[in-house]
């Protein structure tokens, strides 16, 4: 029997104890990426609070934003 890819790299997450709980966080990472769910329902999918799934996001170096595009040239602009 064949490990998926997927599997694969969930071994390798350094978070959650189970690969099921691992293989989920790989899909919050792509819909949060994605901007198909909230930072509030990402947390809430994973059973931790928004704090801690944003220092999980950190810590892998995932460049996560609550602002749109156009807010984030606004942000530069203040700076």
């Amino acid at each position: 029997m064949q490990i998926s890819p997927l599997r694969s790299i969930a071994r390798e997450l350094p978070f959650f104890t189970t690969v099921e709980d691992r293989e989920n966080f790989l899909g919050i990472i792509g819909a949060l990426v994605l901007r198909k769910i909230s930072l509030k329902k990402a947390s809430e999918v994973m059973h931790i609070n928004n704090e801690g799934l944003l220092g999980m996001l950190d810590a892998m170096n995932v460049n996560f934003s609550y602002l749109e595009e156009q807010d984030i040239e606004l942000e530069k602009v203040w700076q």
